[in-house]
């Protein structure tokens, strides 16, 4: 409801002569539906007669306002002071009604036109016919009656304003449009009102208009507002005086502006139903003071904090009240109401359970069912929620057919058809089979192809019979590809991901990967697309914008190992050097008996094809429980794309390292590796990694095997074929819950000519294994019982994955570790597994992943001190 404004006008209205419009000066004019008393076939009347007039007033120079935009009452008011009402609201300068009435053959037609401006009475047109046939040309005869009495004009002389104190007169006239001189309109009245009225600083104003020799004399009465001295609270103890005052947009010393007051109103009780009082009151209290000042006081009825009891439904009989709360978001108070939420009442959510619950009845059959408005009643602390649902016939799925455009056989469409595998119509099946048509047309060109399922009930048979109907339109071809955003990234760095190049068939599918890709390269916070039409009806311009963010980090991570006890880690990261995409990495290892120091450099697009190459150096001092090592060492990297997700790797290492220290019970093979020991490997593998996110996946998979060669023909001193496969599937569970489930297995074998070192067996335990255990805690042991490292291993995990703080990137974490670790003599025994469960933090944070998780070990060996520990780390997840 707007404020209080109250427009006197003194018209007099004696020398008035007519006055031809320009483009600059039109009168505004609202004409509302007109009242039909008649047959109910000619009902259509009601917005054909204003549309005759409206089109007849605007050759003659009228601006006619829409009444379809603005939100009108029904039915319209009967009284002139709310008729203006509208108006003004409207913008308008005259408001037209009437209404149209039919006896036998004959009919009369009134109207009545309103200013807007001022306080005079309606004017009154009347019009008759003797056929219905001739209404147009008496609706036509009626509106030269208005237009002789509309455009009519005087000119303004004189412009004042009275009742200022605070304000300066000049201020309120630079928001004033309206000058001596010009031509005097209702509507630039009410533009001025509003203007003055949107400076804030008035409580009323007025607007008189007189008339002498001269012209229009406009004087602008202002009635200022009170200022705030101080904004005070009672009856809050919920929330301190503080809390309230930082949720407020007004502040002491502003002017009081009834509607912002009304405003922070709903903040506060905004801010009290957010914690449940559903019950909460806020009303306020003006005390006026000397000097135009007034304190504002907020009184506060906080009432009891409300929670959902129950939540029934009336008319279901397909399925239970329980099923049917499992669809929904909105739940019942339970016992850990406290740390689930559950009771809590969220408005926009229980509207949204409404379209869960209607989309779960026609997903399974139930299409006519309808669910009702919730009917919520508050008693006490409780809340009682209540959905009326009219389930109807459940129809099952009858004929499917596809017909149009078909560029496929009927036959190759329909085998794509996943309705067809339901039983029962399904509303979401159909709208993915949809999707999938939609897709499959824009892979060949067609990127405007238009699919509408088209369906028939058979009431008696309860069957639904679906037609899939396309219209391909025509193919389309990508004119030009503009990128935006990119101050930084180079312009064929987003291009090479994209998957679709100009003057090229528009490709729905590769477009798809292609933005993927952009996500996944992580060099950009938002990526937005957008189509236009080409210079042609067969092209398109595409359009992404990108919104860059920081490419370079600086890392740490840090845990307790019993081997290295207290151990930190730290990396510079440019992950987009000069904005090429290019990766380049300086990382320190630093605990307590191992140093390592790495430099690492990746280019994704060597040669300006799709081959990574990269170069690791690295300097690793370990001291390990029996021995030290002092390695030098680094390697050539590169990998190609194969398949869709998929790149084969190879990979060239090289390692010098110095064996000492060596004790007596250290392992045989570390004995006879003492000194220096050169290790020169090949490693081939085959990854497909389809996850839509590096950290914090949803979807997708990750899988790799591959097969490591050291020694033989690359030379060196150790020798070994080792054997690694690893698999792991993101899957959607339910809201937005994650689970994913991974394994991984190894077999590394000696080789003749060389020795296989302990460095190069398997151990498991630790933040990327099995967690809850120790570092290197699972292993083997050699004839002598000493702990070596295993010639085999598998590895199981198991995750659920939950958003914790959304907005912050926060993601909870339950999991189950299973994995063991055998010796050369031993087989793989999957019934002999060590098991650990736990629970877990993550953080997408702005300097990178953190990582903070906590295993708890199921089956401690005898000796074994601890049952679990906490392990801190930064990086992706195995």
């Amino acid at each position: 409801m707007l404020p209080r404004i109250v427009i006197g006008v003194l018209i007099g209205f004696c020398l008035l002569q007519p006055f031809a419009y320009g483009a600059a000066a039109k009168p505004s004019i609202l004409i509302l539906p007109f009242t039909i008393n008649a047959r109910d076939d000619q009902a259509y009347l009601r917005d054909e007669i204003p549309k005759v007039i409206a089109d007849q007033l605007r050759k003659e120079g009228g601006r006619i306002i829409d009444p379809a935009a603005l939100q009108l009452p029904s039915p319209l008011p009967a009284a002139s002071a709310a008729l203006r009402a509208i108006g003004a609201q409207a913008g308008a300068d005259y408001v037209i009604w009437g209404s149209l009435t039919r006896i036998g053959q004959k009919f009369s037609l009134d109207a009545q036109m309103l200013q807007t401006y001022g306080q005079a009475p309606p004017k009154v047109f009347f019009a008759e016919g003797d056929s219905i046939e001739n209404l147009l040309t008496t609706v036509r005869g009626l509106t030269r009656d208005l237009v002789i009495q509309l455009f009519q004009r005087e000119k303004i002389a004189e412009v004042s304003i009275a009742g200022n104190k605070r304000i300066e007169e000049d201020a309120i006239r630079r928001v004033i449009k309206s000058k001596p001189g010009d031509i005097f309109f209702a509507s630039r009245m009410t533009e001025d009102l509003r203007a003055i009225w949107a400076m804030g600083y008035f409580d009323d104003i007025r607007i008189e208009a007189q008339k002498d020799e001269r012209g229009k004399l406009v004087t602008f009465h202002v009635t200022e507002k009170p200022t705030i001295r101080v904004i005070r609270f009672k009856g809050n103890y919920v929330y301190e005086d503080d809390e309230l005052k930082e949720t407020l947009t007004i502040r002491t010393g502003s002017i009081l502006n009834n509607f912002k007051v009304q405003n922070n109103i709903r903040r506060i009780e905004t801010l009290y139903k957010e914690k449940n009082y559903h019950n909460v009151q806020v009303k306020t209290q003006i005390k006026p003071l000397k000097n135009n000042q007034a304190d504002l006081i907020f009184q506060v009825e906080e009432g009891d904090k409300v929670r959902i009891k129950t939540i029934e439904f009336v008319g279901n009989q397909a399925f239970s009240a329980k099923k049917l709360k499992k669809v929904m978001k909105s739940s019942e108070k339970g016992f850990f109401s406290l740390i689930t939420s559950s009771g809590d009442l969220n408005t926009q959510e229980l509207r949204q359970d409404v379209a869960r619950l209607s989309a779960y009845y026609h997903n399974n059959g139930y299409i006519k069912a309808r669910v009702g408005e919730p009917k919520l009643e508050f008693k006490d602390k409780w809340i009682y929620i209540t959905f009326k649902i009219e389930e109807g016939p459940r129809f099952k799925i009858g004929k499917v057919d596809i017909t149009g455009d078909l560029i496929f056989s009927d036959q190759e469409l329909k085998q794509k058809l996943t309705i067809l595998d339901e039983e029962f119509y399904n509303r979401e099946v159909v709208r993915n089979d949809v999707l999938m048509l939609v897709d499959l047309y824009s892979d060949e060109g067609y990127a405007y192809a238009d699919i509408v399922p088209h369906t028939h009930e058979d009431p008696e048979k309860k069957v639904v019979d679906i037609t899939y109907n396309i219209d391909k339109a025509q193919q389309v071809y990508f004119e030009k590809i503009i990128i935006t955003g990119n101050s930084r990234t180079r312009d064929k760095v987003i291009r090479r991901e994209l998957k679709v190049y100009e003057q090229e068939l528009f490709g729905g599918k590769r477009l798809k990967r292609g933005i993927r890709n952009l996500h996944r390269l992580d060099f950009f916070e938002d990526v937005k697309v957008n189509t236009t039409k080409g210079s042609t009806d067969d092209t398109m311009v595409l359009k992404i914008d990108v919104k860059e963010k920081p490419t370079g980090t600086f890392s740490f991570g840090g845990g307790y190992s019993s081997v290295d006890a207290l151990f930190a880690t730290a990396a510079i990261t440019q992950r987009n050097l000069f904005g090429r995409g290019q990766k380049l990495q300086l990382k320190a290892d630093l605990g307590g008996s191992s140093t390592r120091y790495t430099i690492s450099f990746t280019e994704p697009w060597l040669f300006d094809i799709p081959l990574s190459a990269g170069i690791d150096i690295y300097n690793w001092d370990r001291d390990f429980d029996t021995y030290d090592k002092d390695s030098i060492g680094g390697g050539l990297r590169f990998s190609y794309p194969v398949f869709d997700f998929t790149r084969v790797y190879l990979n060239y290492s090289f390692e010098n390292a110095d064996i000492t220290n060596v004790e007596s019970d250290a392992p045989d093979d570390i004995k006879d590796l003492e000194g220096e020991n050169i290790e020169s490997a090949l490693k081939l593998a085959l990854r497909y990694d389809s996850r839509d996110k590096a950290f914090d996946a949803t979807r997708g998979q990750d899988h790799s095997i591959s097969v490591e060669r050291a020694g033989g023909g690359l030379g060196g001193d150790i020798a070994f074929m080792k054997y690694l496969a690893k698999v792991g599937w993101y899957v959607p569970i339910f809201w937005e819950f994650v689970g994913f489930a991974h394994a991984e297995g190894g077999i590394v074998v000696g080789s003749e000519g060389g020795k296989l070192p302990d460095y190069e067996r398997f151990y498991l335990g630790g933040l990327n294994s099995l967690r809850g255990f120790d570092y290197k805690d699972i292993h083997a042991e050699d004839d002598d019982g000493t702990e070596i490292g295993g010639e085999k291993y598998v590895q199981f995990n198991f995750e659920l994955l939950f958003p914790l703080v959304k907005s912050a990137g926060v993601r909870g974490v339950l999991f189950f570790d299973t994995g063991n670790v055998y010796g050369s003599d031993e087989d793989v025994d999957i019934s002999d597994l060590r098991e650990s469960i736990g629970i877990g933090f993550r953080w997408n944070s702005p300097i990178g992943p953190i990582r903070l998780e906590y295993g708890y070990i199921l089956d401690p060996l005898e000796g074994e001190d601890q049952s679990g520990q906490w392990e801190f780390g930064m990086g992706s997840a195995f």
